[in-house]
Parts: C-alpha cells; structure tokens; sequence
C-alpha cells in the first residue's frame, strides 16, 4: 500500500500530551493517529448492500425463533449461566485437587 504524509496544526500542549500518552503505552503518536483514523473511516462508512441483507435475515431469523417460544427469560439465563458456572467452578478445583 502507496503511503503518504498527512501534515496538520496542533496546539503545541495538546501535541506533547499526547505524544507523552503515546510513549507511556510503548507506541508512535503516528501509530495512534493511524488507528484513530481507521476506526473513523470505518464508522463512517455506510454499511454494504450484502451487509445489510445478512443482517435483515439474522434479525429475521431472531424474531421467529422467538415467537416460536425458542428463548429464555432474563431470569431462566440467570439460572442457567450460574448453573454453569458452578459446574465449571467445581470440575476445576477437581483438576486443582488432582
């Protein structure tokens, strides 16, 4: 990929914050920049047309299942994600134990 200089102004004490916030974390104020530019660009840009159709049949797909009474209520996933977690909870202090 062709690259190039992107050149603009900055406050003088806003460009040292930010280069010493960028050292602290072990990368280029141009790296940053970069990311920060990426995720701008992506969401800014519109969804695709293939994008939107997946979507629309996901959701689609979502709302039969629950009107088929394929679900659970807030209070059933409670329930069931604590039984898990216990379950798994114990089959590791097992192993621990081993």
């Amino acid at each position: 990929m062709a690259e190039s200089t992107f050149t603009f102004r900055v406050d003088e004490e806003l460009k040292g914050e930010f280069t010493k916030l960028a050292k602290a974390k072990d990368r280029t104020a141009a790296q940053i920049l970069r990311e920060m530019m990426r995720s701008y660009v992506a969401e800014e840009t519109p969804p695709t047309p293939e994008y939107i159709e997946w979507l629309t049949r996901k959701v689609e797909k979502s709302r039969a299942s629950i009107a088929a009474g394929n679900f659970y209520t807030h209070e059933e996933m409670k329930d069931r994600m604590a039984a898990h977690r216990a379950k798994w909870l114990a089959e590791h202090e097992r192993e621990k134990a081993a």
